[in-house]
């Protein structure tokens, strides 16, 4: 299974590269992006492998009463994807629930 909309623009291509052994260590880069018409996506990269991401994912999907996955990317790992705008919500939730902290957090977007 591939992302079809990251063939044209690869928006991790500014994310350090680095190991991933724990968020403490690296940055959490939550990113939108447009899909079509008015419809955008938002992807969640850099949190640490020793997280459920499946379990984040439902939680986030009752949460913000969105839909969500979790997609292999070959270069990046485990990326979760939310439909929707969901980059505030989801930088509140993140550091309210302790998975990573605020200074830890990078929203890029427009």
């Amino acid at each position: 299974m591939s992302i079809e909309n990251l063939k044209g623009f690869d928006p991790f291509a500014d994310a350090a590269k680095g190991d991933e052994e724990s968020v403490q260590d690296g940055l959490v880069h939550i990113r939108i992006q447009q899909r079509n018409g008015r419809k955008t996506l938002t992807t969640i990269q850099g949190l640490s492998a020793e997280y459920d991401l499946k379990k984040i994912v439902r939680a986030c999907k009752k949460e913000f009463a969105c839909n969500g996955t979790v997609v292999e990317h070959p270069e990046y790992g485990e990326v979760l994807q939310l439909q929707g705008d969901q980059r505030t919500k989801i930088c509140d939730w993140l550091v309210k629930c302790g998975l990573v902290k605020a200074d830890q957090l990078k929203v890029h977007g427009f």
